[in-house]
């Protein structure tokens, strides 16, 4: 990251303006661990830290969660600028759960790697008979045994809307572009439900009244937006709607949860 770089941020202030360091996000939402590679200096660690605060905050209100919903009920860790692949400026490793960023990741990258992990962290509590390595989104796209539970109903509602048409009949105009690109480049990648349910989680958060290009960016002026590889008009505006009802009950179970536990 650039130390000069600048991020568009609109939002509510979450800190004052004391330094912000990677303890500190740690501590705040309850990552397990948060490694930083070594070729990061100290300046650009100390400006990345408070950009991951104010990100991982507005994620936080977006969704209307609690901080254990960033963190996975302190289950997930993050790297940064550390842990890549070549290539690679972010991934999710399901084996370790954790996300992490290259140290000259541009911006964008938190949303989607973030939904990868609750993709992930939700398959064995959604469904039954999975395995430790499917993300959910893949689990309901092949009918896997579901565990009844109002939430699920609103996770699957999610899914739904996402890789199926209005009708529910049939593959959603996303899921058809998504599958031309892939047989275009020859290999599935757009077409994976993990990487379909991420884009249109990337966009639901982009449309959100809190702005953050750190958080998220790309899901309207892009190449692969204008491809059509992020959903747009009516179905976009279905898939923020299934998205806004799942946080929003998610976020209050989890907080009448801590509320129970106090």
């Amino acid at each position: 990251m650039a130390a000069s770089r600048q991020f568009y941020r609109r939002g509510p202030v979450h800190r004052d303006q004391q330094p912000i360091s990677f303890v500190d996000v740690r501590r705040a939402f309850g990552f397990k661990s948060i490694p930083i590679g070594r070729w990061v200096t100290q300046q650009e660690r100390d400006r990345a830290a408070g950009l991951f605060y104010d990100a991982l905050a507005d994620l936080m209100a977006i969704l209307r969660g609690p901080e254990i919903l960033i963190s996975l009920r302190e289950t997930l860790s993050f790297q940064y600028g550390t842990g890549g692949r070549p290539g690679i400026m972010a991934h999710y490793e399901p084996a370790s759960r954790t996300f992490s960023l290259a140290k000259n990741a541009g911006p964008g990258s938190i949303a989607h790697e973030w939904f990868h992990a609750l993709d992930h962290y939700l398959a064995d509590k959604a469904f039954s008979d999975v395995s430790g390595g499917i993300y959910a989104s893949e689990a309901w796209l092949r009918d896997a045994p579901p565990v009844p539970h109002p939430l699920n109903d609103r996770l699957f509602a999610c899914f739904r809307a996402i890789m199926l048409d209005e009708s529910g009949e049939n593959p959603s105009e996303l899921f058809r572009i998504s599958s031309t690109a892939d047989k275009a480049n020859g290999c599935l990648y757009y077409s994976d439900p993990a990487e379909l349910s991420a884009r249109a989680f990337e966009a639901f958060v982009q449309d959100a009244s809190i702005s953050n290009n750190f958080l998220v960016a790309g899901t309207k002026a892009t190449d692969e937006a204008r491809m059509g590889l992020y959903p747009n008009g009516e179905h976009r505006q279905r898939i923020n709607a299934a998205f806004a009802e799942y946080f929003s009950c998610l976020g209050g179970a989890l907080r009448a949860n801590l509320a129970r536990s106090d």
